[in-house]
């Protein structure tokens, strides 16, 4: 078993220039999350500064493109100007428009499920349109302060998301509000295939702080070889 099967998947987003990048590869973490054409955020870098990053990743590390666009000519455009085969669908996007991106066979697709007060049930029938088309799933929270539905450094019932894991047929990865002291508990309790942090590994400064992000990817280790996944990555099916 590789590294993403058996001990889960940890993606850290919103990497500001090459220094934190580095610092993210030294830590362990599997995949680099780019967040482009945002509802509320302000991005982090430029397309050509990420793109360069990209460039420079090791084979086993993959830069995934996190994005609120929702017209399949923008987002394959903006994905191929970074070199990435991993994108990350935040927004409102249709069945349709999954299917027209999976159909291509040249992309990873992965689709997030915004958590909020009573939609579990909406979420469901979600999983169902969308699992024929996409490779994986993400939870995250809404914030109604905001409006963000990432970023927000806010949890939501995890028992929502441990739900979610049972009843799909995809792997889901967890988001929102993760931080060192919570990934842990939030393994034990959700069982995902995967963690993300963003927010939750950062400095007063919104710099990514080393110390954190050695604590996250030493903690979210040792949960996952203690809580496996209750449907895991398979590595070798998400590279194309």
């Amino acid at each position: 078993m590789n590294k993403t099967e058996s001990a889960g998947l940890i993606q850290i987003a919103g990497i500001s220039d090459q220094a934190e990048a580095d610092l993210l590869v030294e830590a362990g973490v599997d995949w680099l999350g780019f967040p482009f054409r945002l509802d509320v955020h302000q991005e982090d870098l430029t397309v050509e500064a990420a793109a360069r990053i990209i460039r420079r990743l090791p084979a086993s590390v993959f830069g995934v493109l996190i994005t609120y666009l929702n017209e399949e000519k923008e987002i394959v455009r903006l994905a191929n100007r970074l070199g990435v085969q991993h994108i990350h669908l935040h927004g409102e996007v249709s069945a349709e428009l999954l299917r027209d991106l999976h159909q291509q066979s040249k992309w990873v697709l992965i689709k997030s499920l915004v958590v909020r007060n009573g939609n579990l049930e909406e979420l469901l029938q979600d999983v169902r349109r969308f699992a024929p088309y996409v490779d994986a799933f993400i939870t995250d929270t809404f914030d109604p302060e905001s409006g963000a539905s990432g970023a927000t450094g806010r949890t939501h019932n995890w028992q929502m998301s441990r739900k979610l894991v049972s009843a799909s047929p995809r792997p889901i990865i967890l988001a929102g509000g993760l931080r060192p002291g919570n990934v842990g508990q939030a393994i034990q309790t959700v069982r995902p295939a995967g963690v993300d942090v963003h927010t939750g590994v950062e400095d007063a400064g919104g710099r990514k702080d080393p110390q954190r992000v050695h604590q996250f990817v030493q903690r979210a280790r040792q949960a996952f070889r203690r809580f496996p996944p209750v449907r895991p990555f398979n590595r070798s099916s998400l590279v194309r």
